[in-house]
């Protein structure tokens, strides 16, 4: 395990770099340290062949709660428009390099996911729930506005924009069961089979066609804001790459062969 900054812990094993939250007492909430970190490391992963996929998760009862009241909301009290401004875009680019990363990123949500935390796991490209934990978007609760982090931008393109409106503007926590009626959560499982669950989800995502898995979410990303038409070219063109690829002449290696694919993201 290394220990990154205080407060994120990382173990990178077998393709998977499984970064923790580790700041139980306080509830796994942010510092300034932490949101720089994040920003860096999500960006510098980009071309670590070592890593194929990410877990996020945390320790004790919380997954994050959030920028730390005292160490955080303490000080911004203090500053003026442009330091304001600077580190608001600084925690937007958090989300910002973890929607770039052409690697998936699951979130494995083991308590209180708040704030910035409750984006940080919106941000993810899949969420595991233990069935104890809660999300909330509670920035109204703090006198900021509910569109954080992108939140205002992803929260509607994944509940629909009338109940995003309703969590972003009431700030409720929304629990384990209903945030997987809601499609918030993909799956909800036991508090003490959370971590095995999240770790054989990133094994099935590590032995996939990695270069085919990062065009899968970058063609995601951009078909947010595409009409069909172009969309459809995009992912015509897309698929055209990955077709001419070594993954791609592997499936059909294996399938001819009766053998399972060695795919190895070329």
């Amino acid at each position: 395990m290394t220990t990154l900054v205080p407060g994120l812990e990382l173990v990178v094993e077998a393709g998977v770099a499984t970064l923790t939250f580790n700041r139980a007492d306080k509830l796994n909430s942010l510092t300034f340290e932490m949101y720089r970190k994040l920003v860096s490391w999500f960006a510098e992963i980009q071309h670590d062949d070592a890593i194929k996929v990410v877990v996020v998760t945390g320790t004790g009862r919380g997954f994050c709660s959030g920028g730390d009241v005292h160490e955080i909301i303490g000080e911004l009290v203090n500053y003026g428009a442009a330091e304001m401004t600077g580190f608001a875009r600084m925690t937007g680019d958090v989300i910002r390099n973890m929607r770039r990363l052409k690697k998936p990123i699951i979130a494995a949500i083991n308590g209180t996911a708040a704030g910035a935390g409750a984006v940080i796991a919106l941000a993810s490209d899949l969420r595991l729930c233990a069935s104890n934990a809660k999300i909330a978007f509670l920035f109204t609760k703090v006198g900021l506005t509910g569109a954080d982090m992108g939140a205002a931008y992803l929260l509607p393109r994944v509940v629909g924009l009338g109940k995003a409106s309703e969590l972003l503007m009431f700030g409720d926590a929304v629990p384990a069961e209903e945030g997987l009626r809601l499609g918030l959560f993909n799956k909800v499982v036991a508090p003490e089979a959370l971590g095995a669950e999240a770790q054989a989800w990133a094994k099935r995502l590590v032995e996939g066609p990695s270069f085919s898995l990062g065009m899968t979410k970058e063609l995601l990303n951009n078909g947010l804001n595409l009409d069909l038409d172009t969309a459809l070219d995009a992912e015509a063109r897309a698929q055209t790459i990955c077709m001419l690829g070594q993954d791609f002449k592997e499936f059909h290696a294996s399938f001819v062969e009766k053998r399972p694919a060695r795919f190895t993201g070329k």
